[in-house]
Order: C-alpha cells, then sequence, then structure tokens
C-alpha cells in the first residue's frame, strides 16, 4: 500500500504553495496525494472568525478551500491520485495524527493569522518537532519550489542521527537527477584559539581532515547503494546555519535530519534546524531519526 503525501490547507498563500510542491512530489514519485483541510485551522493560528460566524458559513468556507486546493492540484497534475478530507479540528492535532499514515506531510510556513513573514507557524513547528514521518516545510517564492535540476542539500552532523535524512536525500536526488550536496561544518575548539601562530595551520588542517573522515563515514552506505549518484562534499568551518542557508539559495531541496526520543514527545527542534525553517528560500524537509 502507498502512503500518500498529506498537505495541510487553509485557503493562504502559504498553503497554496505547500500544495504546488506535494503536487509536484506525488507526481514525481507516483504516490496518491492527500489534501487535508482543518476547520479549526485559522482559530488555531491565530483566528479570522468570530464568535457569531454561522456553522453553515464556516463549512461552506472550508468546502470552498478544499475544492480550489484540489484544482490547483489537479491543474499541472492531473493524473495525480487525490483525496481530501474536512477535519472539524485543529491543524496541530489533525496533521499529527495524519503523519501516521504518511510518506511526508507538506505545510506551508504559516496559517492564514494575524502574524506573517519570518516567523515559523506554530503548527509548521509542532510537525518538524513531533510527526513521525518526514515533513516538509515550504516557505519560500514559486521559482525556488519549483524543481529546477538544483542540487538537493543535505546537512550532515552525526553519522548515528542523520542516516535516515541522508537515505531520504539521496532517494530524492536520484528521482529528480540531481547533484547531492553533503554539507558538514565544523569548528575548532574555543580553548585552542590562542594557540601559538606556528600551530595554527596545522591544527585547522587536523580539524578539517577529521571533519572529512566523518562526513565520509556518513554517507558510505548510501554512496554505496546509489555506486552512480553524482555526491558534491561540502567541508567548512563556520556556522552551520549560516553556510546551509547560503546553499538553499540555488536548492531544489534541503533535508535535515531530526532526533525523536520514545513517547508522545520530540526532542525540541534545534537551533540550527529552527533558523534554517524560518529563512531557507527553498522548501525544508525534516525526516525523523528513531
Amino acid at each position: 500500500m502507498l502512503l500518500p503525501i498529506v498537505v495541510g490547507v487553509d485557503g493562504s498563500e502559504s498553503s497554496l504553495g505547500a500544495i504546488d510542491w506535494a503536487a509536484d512530489e506525488a507526481a514525481l514519485h507516483s504516490l496518491p496525494l492527500r489534501l487535508v483541510h482543518a476547520c479549526l485551522w485559522e482559530r488555531y493560528e491565530g483566528s479570522a472568525f468570530t464568535e457569531s460566524t454561522e456553522v453553515a458559513s464556516e463549512r461552506m468556507l472550508a468546502q470552498a478551500i478544499i475544492e480550489r486546493a484540489t484544482e490547483r492540484a489537479r491543474q499541472d497534475h492531473p493524473e495525480v491520485r487525490i483525496s481530501v478530507d474536512i477535519v472539524p479540528e485543529d491543524a496541530e492535532a489533525t496533521l499529527l495524527r495524519e503523519a501516521r499514515r504518511a510518506t511526508v506531510v507538506v505545510t506551508g510556513c504559516r496559517g492564514r493569522g494575524p502574524i506573517t513573514g519570518t516567523l515559523l507557524g506554530s503548527v509548521s513547528r509542532s510537525l518538524a518537532t513531533r510527526a513521525p514521518c518526514t515533513v516538509v516545510v515550504v516557505r519560500c517564492p514559486r521559482k525556488n519550489r519549483q524543481p529546477a535540476n538544483g542540487p538537493i542539500v543535505v546537512g550532515v552532523d552525526d553519522p548515528a542521527s542523520g542516516a535516515a535524512a541522508i537515505r531520504f536525500a539521496f532517494h530524492e536526488a536520484q528521482a529528480r537527477h540531481s547533484v547531492l550536496e553533503a554539507i558538514h561544518t565544523w569548528r575548532r575548539p574555543v580553548h585552542r584559539a590562542q594557540a601559538h601562530p606556528l600551530f595554527v595551520g596545522n591544527l585547522a588542517h587536523e580539524h578539517e581532515d577529521q571533519a572529512a573522515a566523518m562526513l565520509d563515514r556518513a554517507l558510505r552506505d548510501a554512496e554505496r547503494d546509489h555506486p552512480d549518484m553524482p555526491v558534491r562534499r561540502v567541508i567548512t568551518e563556520g556556522s552551520a546555519h549560516h553556510v546551509l542557508l547560503a546553499h538553499s539559495a540555488t536548492a531544489d531541496l534541503l533535508v535535515l535530519g531530526a532526533p525523536r526520543r520514545r513517547g508522545p514527545l520530540g526532542l525540541p527542534l534545534g537551533s540550527v534546524a529552527h533558523a534554517v525553517l524560518r529563512h531557507a528560500v527553498c522548501p525544508v524537509a525534516v525526516v525523523p531519526q528513531h
């Protein structure tokens, strides 16, 4: 049974971008697409409804939103099998439940609430932190979310915590016939900053060699499984989120790993992932590592 790509829709510009990306992805991988509208979404994000709004009006609005979403998804990909659902619940609970039987869950960065811009919406943040499947957050101009054979970028921190993200990135790069860019950043320890000038260069080379060896270990299994995949290694000293954001400008997709603990709550979203989700100019996939 093929699990669908689920996209949360609420009629906002952000969710329209998520629909575009999800429809492209469903067509690319021959997967079904499921459009889900939680009709308490606006209340959860900062409400456009008033207490006096009639239930019938809410239902009409919900129906109009889901019909527009369906029409938009079918516009470029009539071959994709689409199912829809309107759920009388808030978006976070709805999409977390949908994530249990989805290949990927796709959202925009914000809902219809009053605060937009670079802020990461509460629903997107919760999904990235807690969902059991991969979550893609689409917060970028249309030209940056349309596949253009740009590289698939994956941030690699630790081989143990990033294996699932690396596998996902290789799978996406293979489907798109794209180059995969594997990025690992490093920093020399602060306590060695005052080292004698004659040794500073050697210390830098030592840390860079260690970083290169770690990246080789992290990529070994995926490269063995994809022997023809062109892989570009990027090993640099500096801030991880600054490097990843710079590479997002030319990427089709940026992939990050997110550790998960057992139980209903995920580990807190790390500072690098949070910064990338807020500011990347390409879609960002957060892949859970259980």
